[in-house]
């Protein structure tokens, strides 16, 4: 009789079936599984950000709309992610995976029919709750399936093959858009939740923390919903209103103290959704602080993209799609051997060097100007930065999965991802009022150049919340419109431009946290290491060293 060989996965899987689950479980198909699943949430976010001019103009929405419309999603999604990490923790973590891929199709198909931008706002929180439940399931399962010396490698395959599925939605996006209606962008998310869906139930086992055990922290889950809505509220109302307006100070003021009471609910929680305590570990800590501040300039500075390519540059939205794929091929080509990395030469190295570059290719978004080929203005930067990103990704997650226990993985995960989206939240409104106080004096200067009439000044002036969708209203003689125009983009590539240094030095921020606070060898320790390979100058010298495996 043969003996059956052991897979690393047996005592994880042994522990699920326990807790009731019968499925034949694979650990290729679960990976497959993650990566569908986790794309609809990536997908979403990159489809939706090229549809924005569009949504715009078919319903009459003003840039804090707009605002909202990502907004709505990413503060449900931040604020409630850790609670679907305990969730999964705690029930079993495909059975809320499952549950968070159900709620996000439903929602989407919400935001397709959405008859008003009111309308869409809601259905776009709707998504975020079920992302809140999806978005750390995915990592979750994939620590609870592959033991320390695998998950690097699975992990790697799921942050470059999350990008293929990911590579295709921008552009695919944009040319829906551009042939049949924004609303198809959210329609997509359905044929590809089906497909997941059939592999979880036929091939991804349950697992969950057997030791979870108090009531679930509804209180946190409602002061961080509550804190940072109130403040991304009084940030984007500052915009309009201005930073000194009593509700402007009473929402961030409101929201301030919402999350601070937040930070000392979870400190006496016998079971908090945000287990402080994990933040003891300098790594951890550490990656979640590069998080927030690489993740930040992310979203808020590509948040202005997609306007600078469709309203100020011309493009249409299949080639403003088309502008970020280079970004998802690199990071698909070069995922999975980053994350190999640590393995060999620990996180800290890749992730500093990551973000160096990062920081370059924000900085490299700074030099456009209006007009010009593609291949020699935003394509060096972009590419710079995904090349930054793909040293980054697998093994920043990697690096967040390993310093926690295996127990709590989905707290974990769910942290980091709270982090990564709160980070885009407050950097989206924040980079717009420091973008709308630049723009604004700008718009007023070049269009004073203008000497227009009283009559089309107020017109104008009715239009700057627009920002780059700003035009000159119809009967304006084609060359003045033409001149408007000009004068406006000029406007919104100053506020660009800031934004975009903003950027590059959140980045470079990131960079030193991930020198001080990562742990790993650093440069010199490499240096020296590659000095003991065979055919470096220990090795030439005559030093018997042994070939690092």
């Amino acid at each position: 009789m043969n003996t059956p060989v052991k897979h690393p996965c047996d005592e994880e899987i042994i522990r699920s079936r326990r807790a009731g689950s019968s499925v034949a479980a694979h650990p290729t198909w679960t990976l497959v599984a993650t990566i569908l699943g986790s794309s609809l949430s990536f997908i979403d976010g990159t489809v939706v950000n090229v549809a924005l001019p569009v949504i715009q103009r078919d319903l009459n929405a003003s840039a804090a709309h707009l605002q909202w419309v990502i907004e709505a999603y990413s503060l449900f999604l931040s604020a409630l992610i850790l609670v679907g990490g305990s969730f999964g923790d705690r029930f079993g973590r495909r059975r809320i995976y499952t549950l968070g891929i159900i709620i996000f199709t439903l929602a989407s198909m919400a935001c397709g029919f959405a008859p008003t931008i009111t309308t869409l706002i809601v259905a776009r929180a709707a998504q975020g709750i079920g992302g809140a439940l999806l978005v750390p399931g995915s990592l979750a399962i994939i620590s609870a399936t592959f033991d320390e010396k695998r998950r690097g490698a699975a992990i790697g395959a799921w942050s470059s093959l999350t990008t293929v599925t990911t590579a295709l939605g921008p552009v695919l996006g944009g040319w829906l858009v551009q042939t049949l209606s924004w609303r198809w962008v959210f329609f997509i998310n359905a044929p590809l939740a089906a497909i997941t869906l059939v592999i979880i139930f036929w091939r991804v086992d349950e697992s969950r923390d057997d030791e979870v055990s108090g009531p679930l922290d509804w209180q946190g889950a409602a002061l961080a919903t509550l804190g940072l809505g109130a403040l991304v509220f009084g940030l984007i109302e500052a915009s309009s209103l201005g930073l000194s307006a009593p509700l402007v100070l009473i929402a961030i003021a409101a929201g301030v103290a919402g999350l601070i009471v937040f930070a000392l609910v979870e400190m006496r929680s016998p079971a908090p959704m945000m287990p402080l305590r994990l933040f003891n570990s300098r790594t951890f800590a550490g990656a979640n602080l590069l998080t927030l501040l690489l993740y930040g300039a992310l979203g808020g500075a590509l948040y202005f993209l997609p306007f600078n390519l469709q309203q100020a540059q011309g493009y249409s939205p299949a080639e403003a799609g088309a502008a970020l794929l280079p970004f998802t091929i690199v990071i698909f080509l070069l995922s999975r051997w980053s994350g190999g990395l640590i393995q060999r030469i620990g996180a800290r190295v890749p992730l500093v060097a990551g973000a160096t570059l990062a920081a370059a290719g924000f900085a490299l978004f700074a030099l456009p100007g209006i007009g010009g080929a593609y291949w020699v203005t935003f394509f060096p930067a972009i590419l710079v930065l995904s090349l930054g990103m793909a040293l980054v990704i697998a093994p920043l997650t990697t690096s967040v999965m390993n310093s926690a226990p295996v127990a709590q993985s989905g707290a974990a995960s769910g942290i980091n991802n709270s982090v990564s989206r709160t980070a885009g939240l407050i950097a989206i409104a924040l980079m717009n009022l420091i973008f709308v106080s630049i723009f604004n004096p700008a718009f007023d200067a070049h269009l004073a150049a203008l000497n227009l009439s009283p009559a089309l000044q107020s017109a104008m002036d009715a239009q700057r919340g627009l920002l780059a969708g700003a035009t000159a209203p119809p009967g304006t003689p084609p060359a003045l419109a033409a001149a408007i125009t000009r004068a406006v983009n000029q406007a919104f590539l100053s506020a660009f431009r800031a934004v975009s240094l903003i950027g590059a030095a959140l980045a470079l921020g990131s960079a030193l946290v991930a020198a001080l606070m990562i742990e790993g060898r650093g440069f010199r320790a490499l240096v020296k290491q590659a000095g003991q390979w065979p055919g470096g100058r220990q090795a030439r010298s005559g030093a018997a060293v042994e070939r690092p495996r």
